[in-house]
């Protein structure tokens, strides 16, 4: 036999439990990501928004649901979220991932529709999802929309919410009163899909407001700096699924986002930041932002690493 094919025998069976090894690590990983997806998880954070004196407030922000009528399990999470009593919820969009989810949403929602409430929409709530190269997430914005595919039931969705009270704001302003508190609000449709309409909301919140939000889906910075120059205390966005595939920290360092799918840089893809993100508390033109990493992900790639899909309890204290 010539040396050359008893070389090329031998290469192949030392390589051979390697490539296995490899197939096996790749489906462990993968099967830990499925994993993750899956493990629904009550994210509690305290801010202080609220007038000295005040009680405090609790806010419920839940955020990218994506929901297909049989996801069972997030349906049951989502339905023990009521348990909490918030005085109010903050929905920033993204609950739909199925043309036939509009009465699942509503009814995991359940005894939330019957507290104070204000959404928004996102892109998956108007457009069927579909299969992309997760890739693409990776590399710049083209610009690119996919619009060219079924539209999804979100006028039903709308009505749902606005008939169990909830308010629409969708480029529109509102008040409400939860608590001892009033609340000035101002929201854009999703920027993602460049739905917003900066120009309706334009202008400094009600005055006589004791708190004062921002609401969109994905935190683009034009949203992001005309809520904080005309002076909302805060924003609340999702949209970004916290990078939903994060790279894990080590010897006690945070796990990092390699995406945020918008111009938001990965540092702030999740939690509660400042914006700008070098300002601090009482700098003129400047706002907390929270940045939910929601509930759900696409329905073709349900995984997530060292990013947990998750609700968020936000407690407004008193300012000193």
């Amino acid at each position: 036999m010539p040396p050359s094919r008893v070389l090329g025998r031998g290469l192949v069976g030392a390589l051979t439990p390697l490539l296995g090894a490899g197939v096996v690590a790749g489906a462990a990983a993968t099967a830990y990501a499925a994993w993750e997806a899956r493990q629904y998880t009550l994210r509690k954070v305290d801010v202080a928004l609220l007038p000295a004196g005040m009680r405090p407030l609790r806010v419920l922000h839940i955020s990218d649901i994506h929901m297909t009528p049989g996801q069972t399990r997030k349906q049951e999470w989502l339905r023990g979220l009521a348990a909490l009593e918030p005085d109010l919820v903050i929905d920033t969009g993204d609950n739909l991932a199925h043309r036939d989810s509009v009465p699942v949403v509503l009814d995991s929602l359940g005894a939330l529709l019957d507290r104070p409430g204000v959404f928004v929409h996102g892109s998956n709530d108007y457009f069927e999802p579909g299969i992309r190269n997760p890739i693409s997430y990776l590399l710049p914005d083209n610009g690119k929309r996919h619009v060219n595919v079924p539209a999804l039931p979100w006028g039903e969705l709308s009505a749902g919410l606005a008939g169990s009270g909830w308010l629409n704001l969708s480029n529109r302003k509102a008040s409400l009163v939860v608590g001892e508190a009033r609340f000035s609000f101002a929201g854009v449709d999703d920027p993602h899909l460049r739905y917003d309409d900066l120009a309706a909301v334009a202008g400094p919140p009600d005055p006589t407001a004791d708190v004062r939000l921002g609401v969109a889906h994905a935190p683009y910075l034009r949203v992001l700096d005309q809520f904080a120059a005309d002076g909302y205390d805060a924003i609340v966005a999702g949209h970004t699924h916290g990078g939903q595939v994060r790279l894990p920290g080590f010897g006690g360092r945070p796990s990092r986002a390699l995406t945020t799918n918008c111009d938001l840089e990965p540092a702030r893809a999740r939690g509660l930041h400042r914006h700008p993100a070098d300002s601090r508390p009482g700098d003129p033109g400047s706002a907390w932002l929270h940045v939910s990493a929601g509930l759900g992900t696409s329905p073709y790639a349900r995984i997530r690493v060292a990013c947990r899909p998750e609700a968020t309890l936000l407690t407004l204290l008193p300012k000193e």
